[in-house]
């Protein structure tokens, strides 16, 4: 019996590859959070686990309606620990052999199979918290003039450092996450980088050529929030000429802060913005542009390389390192208008090679993000990875 904790928001795809490879050759996995993902993710049936769904824990006009509409960092604290805290209630109950939860919503689970020497492995998606928090501390000086007070605030910290602490070994999902993690004091040993499988039946190149006329057509997948570096993307689009790249953007903004934002700095840009599946977005641009300031891997980037485009990305997200930089995209600096400015110059002025571009990454995606990651995962996880340090 093995109890697995489950976090929310966009960790829906990371809970589910975690759950697919625990879940493989019969082992027995209780999974507990606040719902599956649906449609499945990956390629084939869904893994068989015994489901414990949360409850709602915060009612929807309390968020709508009251001070955590303003404060949207403490609700989401105070939800994780609620979660947290149920969660840990149904593994005290299963008493599992090991443990494998995610970060925000997995101390109170470490704490008893810390308890109870039993083994809990931490999923991070991210790079560390407090370098996090940082980001959108500045962000939000630079662009809002103030404070910040959104998710992560100085508590999440405190309570996600205390699991990096607590955890018998920390699974993070590229070589930047896990440089993250120890610059700030987590010891090297304990942080095992295994890289994200991707679905590479869905993730695929559009059957038809694309056109080479127009403006030069660019995609952004994820959500429109300080930390992703939006910002700075719509100011080097008009440097680069409002009129000359056209940007599609499937996410949303997070906040009444980043909403404002996009709109003053798009006027004037030829920019569409929805949410939903992001297949026909990347089907139909030129270039993936990916300007975030800190990101433990970035499926997006990786799942529009799976559809044959190269893509800009950051030196602050985790895909960065399956990029090679002129061959399969460009990598460069964070919050740096002039860089994303010249690499879409680059790409213009290259704009016939782009095709052949995307293809070497395509391959490169290929060899980096196939279901042998699950069994990588499974197998670290099952022979000793996070080992107990009770």
């Amino acid at each position: 019996m093995y109890g697995v904790g489950a976090g929310r928001g966009g960790l829906g795809l990371q809970a589910a590859t975690a759950l697919t490879a625990l879940a493989a050759d019969g082992s027995r996995v209780h999974a507990f959070g606040p719902g599956r993902v649906s449609p499945w993710p990956l390629p084939g049936a869904e893994p068989d686990v015994t489901w414990h769904e949360s409850p709602r824990f915060i009612p929807e006009w309390a968020y709508r309606y009251t001070w955590w509409r303003w404060y949207q960092g403490s609700y989401q604290l105070e939800w994780d620990r609620r979660l947290g805290a149920w969660a840990a209630g149904g593994v005290e109950r299963l008493r599992p052999g090991r443990c494998y939860v995610f970060t925000q919503v997995g101390l109170e689970t470490l704490r008893w199979a810390r308890a109870n020497g039993v083994r809990c492995v931490l999923d991070n998606p991210n790079g560390h918290i407090r370098h996090y928090r940082e980001v959108f501390q500045e962000e939000s000086r630079r662009w809002c003039g103030g404070a910040h007070i959104g998710h992560p605030t100085e508590a999440a910290v405190e309570r996600v450092e205390e699991e990096y602490e607590l955890a018998s070994s920390i699974r993070v999902s590229s070589e930047w996450a896990k440089r993250s993690m120890v610059s700030r004091g987590v010891p090297a040993e304990k942080v095992q980088v295994i890289a994200q499988p991707l679905n590479l039946s869905r993730f695929t190149a559009g059957p038809e050529p694309k056109p080479a006329d127009g403006p030069l057509r660019l995609c952004y997948v994820g959500n429109l929030n300080l930390a992703k570096g939006f910002l700075y993307l719509l100011r080097a689009l008009r440097a680069f000429g409002a009129g000359d790249a056209a940007l599609e953007i499937v996410g949303a903004t997070g906040s009444r802060h980043s909403r404002l934002l996009f709109e003053r700095e798009s006027r004037g840009l030829v920019v569409k913005s929805a949410p939903g599946d992001p297949l026909p977005a990347y089907r139909r641009a030129e270039v993936f542009v990916f300007p975030s300031l800190h990101d433990g891997f970035g499926f997006a980037p990786a799942e529009a390389m799976a559809c044959g485009l190269p893509v800009i990305i950051t030196e602050d997200c985790g895909a960065a390192g399956w990029v090679r930089d002129g061959e399969t995209g460009w990598v460069i600096p964070p919050r740096d208008v002039d860089a994303v400015t010249l690499a879409l110059g680059e790409a213009a002025r290259r704009r016939a090679e782009l095709p052949g571009m995307g293809a070497r990454a395509r391959a490169e995606v290929e060899r980096r993000g196939s279901l042998a990651r699950l069994a990588e995962l499974r197998e670290w996880f099952y022979s000793g990875g996070g080992a107990s340090t009770a």
